[in-house]
């Protein structure tokens, strides 16, 4: 099994937060990314405090898990009757997006180091 340490790091998580698309759509929290890069500089470490806090409790907020899924055509389809004419597009927590990022960074780093996939 696994073992992710609680500990998130700053440095880590104020890259991730830097590595944002500014014109990106505003997410299901509202807060535009270009604003969440000016904002981290005064809350990235209670934002880390929250989430060490959680991710030791092994506890996923409800709100956290919401997200909302919007339906558009793909320009130029014959028929609009298949599934193939339309894209989703899935409008997720920006700061749960930053923290699957960090997880889903700790777990290539162990497969990696363990070689896990041949």
């Amino acid at each position: 099994m696994l073992n992710i340490s609680p500990t998130i790091l700053i440095k880590e998580i104020s890259k991730l937060i830097r590595n944002l698309l500014n014109k990106k759509a505003l997410k299901l929290n509202s807060i535009p990314n270009k604003i969440l890069k000016v904002a981290a500089l005064i809350i990235v470490k209670d934002l880390i405090k929250v989430a060490s806090y959680y991710f030791a409790s092994r506890i996923i907020l409800k709100s956290l898990k919401k997200s909302i899924t919007i339906v558009l055509y793909k320009e130029k389809k014959k028929d609009y009757s298949l599934l193939g004419s339309y894209k989703l597009i899935t409008l997720k927590n920006t700061l749960v997006k930053i923290l699957e990022k960090h997880v889903a960074n700790i777990i290539s780093k162990a497969v990696e180091e363990y070689r896990l996939l041949p």
